[in-house]
């Protein structure tokens, strides 16, 4: 099951929860008794049976996907956008040798996060501040989506505790990030710089261990790699992130970016006003962001 959060054209203002059935049409969930996909996952799997119930009738009321505007599916998270960094071998080689330091890879998940204005819809624009700064850069990741709560959960019952996945660019002020004492959340936190959707795909349609990973600007492929390649796999990382924080159903966990970024290129690459960003995982979708 694919889930979405829409609104109608031209905008009312109200967003709704919906399934997405293919290319064309959402399942209007108005009468379902939900207002958010929050909701929905906070109703575990009670609330995934009876939408599976009305998406398998065969006169579920449906909208045109050509009649609405698609938003992150979950606007406005209860939490920080909880992200990894330096989770793909490659990744961490490049930036180090970018930034001519000597590190040793890391022995536990490098946590770090974005904050809830930074998220932005799959196809909206990104906001670009020049008098802040022009290095911004992209970073393709696969965002886990908690369902079953808990704390100091096991890495053998980690899988158990996830609703979804979805899509997400952790977009980056990269001179910013490095600005403030070697932590990352205010380059990281800028308005608009976490797009994210453009659906997320419930944990029974995903196999997430092998999903291919891509980016591209302007047509141009930066980063082309898969989740077999994740440094921590996701078990891990749900194991130690809940160690003595409790995590809750609708969390969001971004589980890092492979090589290809643009400041360890030669020279170095980043976005400017007009470029189209592509952020795209297969079996769950794409992102298209224009920087404006």
């Amino acid at each position: 099951m694919k889930l979405v959060t829409y609104s109608k054209i031209p905008a009312t203002g109200t967003r709704h929860p919906g399934i997405l059935l293919d290319d064309k049409r959402i399942v209007d969930l108005s009468a379902s008794g939900f207002t958010t996909v929050l909701e929905i996952i906070g109703g575990g799997a009670g609330a995934l049976a009876k939408l599976k119930a009305i998406a398998a009738k065969s006169d579920a009321p449906t909208v045109s996907l050509a009649d609405v505007k698609l938003h992150a599916p979950i606007p406005r998270p209860a939490k920080n956008v909880f992200c990894v960094g330096w989770n793909y071998l490659e990744h961490f080689e490049e930036g180090a040798k970018k930034l001519e330091e000597k590190r040793e890879l890391p022995r536990h998940p490098v946590f770090f996060s974005k904050a809830v204005t930074a998220v932005n819809d799959p196809y909206g624009t990104i906001p670009f501040d020049a008098a802040i700064s022009t290095s911004l850069d992209w970073e393709v990741e696969l965002g886990v989506i908690i369902g079953t709560g808990g704390k100091n959960i096991s890495e053998a019952d980690a899988m158990k505790h996830i609703f979804g996945y979805t899509v997400i660019n952790d977009v980056t002020w990269r001179d910013v990030q490095r600005r403030h004492g070697g932590q990352w959340h205010k380059g990281k936190s800028f308005d608009g710089t976490c797009p994210m959707g453009p659906c997320i795909v419930t944990a029974d349609q995903v196999d997430p261990t092998n999903l291919k990973v891509a980016c591209r600007v302007n047509g141009v492929t930066k980063q082309d790699s898969s989740t077999k390649f994740l440094y921590f796999k996701i078990e891990r990382l749900i194991a130690e992130l809940s160690q003595g924080m409790t995590l809750e159903p609708g969390d969001i966990i971004s589980t890092g970016t492979p090589e290809g970024v643009g400041f360890a290129r030669t020279p170095p690459e980043f976005l400017k006003p007009g470029d189209l960003l592509e952020t795209e995982i297969e079996g769950i979708g794409t992102l298209r962001n224009t920087i404006g």
